[in-house]
């Protein structure tokens, strides 16, 4: 997945601190995007993010919800897609990726199932296989795994593992 504009909406918050040289960054995480992310590692899925920034709550988040695959500081996404393919040992047709921008469209040429945002630019949207009803960080990740999990037919499964 893309992070900014996919799993949160978009928005950098900049906070200046009273020194005038520090700045706080803030984002905002959806909780039924966390969700998803938890279920679907629970059914075996293996997630991960490329992302043009760098951001200390992202890592946190990510590690948070299990994530296995974080590229941060990546501008051209191709080749962290590409290590990741390698480091997981499976092809690109195997690989779901979740977009919203111009940048995320070398990788969405490549995977198996290219998934747009609600709001994602209209040429993410041309390109992609699937685009969800959810807008990017308003539970488009959720929206995703759950599409992939019912169509391995084990979404029910996951429900009745949600609430144990």
């Amino acid at each position: 997945m893309d992070v900014d504009g996919t799993i949160t909406d978009g928005s950098v918050t900049l906070l200046s601190q009273p020194d005038n040289n520090s700045i706080l960054e803030i984002k905002t995480f959806d909780a039924h995007d966390g969700q998803g992310m938890t279920l679907g590692r629970t059914a075996g899925l293996r997630l991960g993010v490329i992302t043009g920034r760098g951001s200390a709550a992202l890592r946190h988040r990510m590690k948070e919800m299990g994530v296995e695959f974080v590229y941060e500081h990546q501008p051209q996404k191709t080749s962290a897609f590409q290590e990741v393919m390698q480091k997981a040992n499976v092809p690109a047709s195997a690989i779901a990726f979740l977009g919203d921008d111009l940048p995320d469209i070398p990788v969405m040429k490549l995977a198996g199932l290219a998934v747009a945002v609600g709001n994602a630019t209209h040429e993410v949207k041309e390109i992609a296989h699937y685009t969800t009803k959810a807008d990017g960080g308003k539970g488009a990740a959720r929206e995703l795994i759950e599409l992939i999990l019912k169509s391995k037919g084990i979404w029910e499964q996951m429900i009745d593992k949600a609430r144990a």
